[in-house]
């Protein structure tokens, strides 16, 4: 079983849905004992990080998320549920995320229109998993306006929005990360759930 985070701030219909399709049990949930039962994790997210922070704590899901990642259970932050995984945001005030990547997560000062929204092409950095059947320049889609700071060694792609290099995924041992969305990515998008599915799989 997959179990999709409820905490308030995320598009959870659309990331279950993408499940379904690809014959994914999956339960929406903030219930410590189901999750505590999960082969795998989906953390989305739509909004900002100091308030996604707040209601991970107000729900007690920051312990059972550390718990599930210590047994190694694989984890998928999906855009603001990727930025919260990072030690540091810098969103209205700087907020204290998850730590189980190292790096911040802060405004992208860019030239180029922001927010970061549309259809990029994935360049792959490191073999990962979660890309196992993604080709290079595979386009998905994107809706940020703050950007990672990750190591470079859990860098395993990345998109350029013009001149600015965007970390698109990131992973450290179970945990993984991904700036896009990959349930509104198409046929791309679902190609990426598959390898986190097989990765719970293992």
């Amino acid at each position: 079983m997959i179990c999709v985070i409820d905490y308030n701030l995320g598009n959870l219909s659309s990331v279950t849905n993408a499940l379904k399709r690809l014959g994914m049990p999956v339960t929406i949930t903030r219930d410590p004992a189901i999750i505590r039962r999960a082969k795998g994790i989906i953390l989305p997210g739509v909004g900002t990080f100091p308030v996604a922070m707040k209601h991970l704590r107000n729900y007690g899901l920051i312990e059972i998320l550390n718990e599930m990642k210590d047994k190694h259970i694989p984890i998928l932050g999906i855009c603001l549920g990727m930025q919260v995984l990072f030690e540091k945001g810098l969103e209205v005030t700087e907020t204290e995320g998850l730590g189980f990547l190292k790096g911040t997560v802060e405004y992208m000062d860019i030239k180029e229109k922001i927010p970061h929204m549309g259809w990029n092409q994935l360049e792959i950095r490191q073999k990962h998993p979660i890309l196992k059947y993604i080709k290079e320049n595979d386009y998905v889609y994107f809706v940020h306006s703050f950007m990672a700071h990750p190591l470079p060694d859990q860098l395993i792609s990345v998109c350029y929005y013009g001149n600015t290099v965007i970390p698109a995924v990131v992973a450290n041992d179970c945990v993984i990360g991904c700036q896009f969305h990959p349930e509104k990515s198409g046929q791309i998008g679902e190609k990426i759930l598959l390898g986190f599915k097989e990765m719970t799989e293992c």
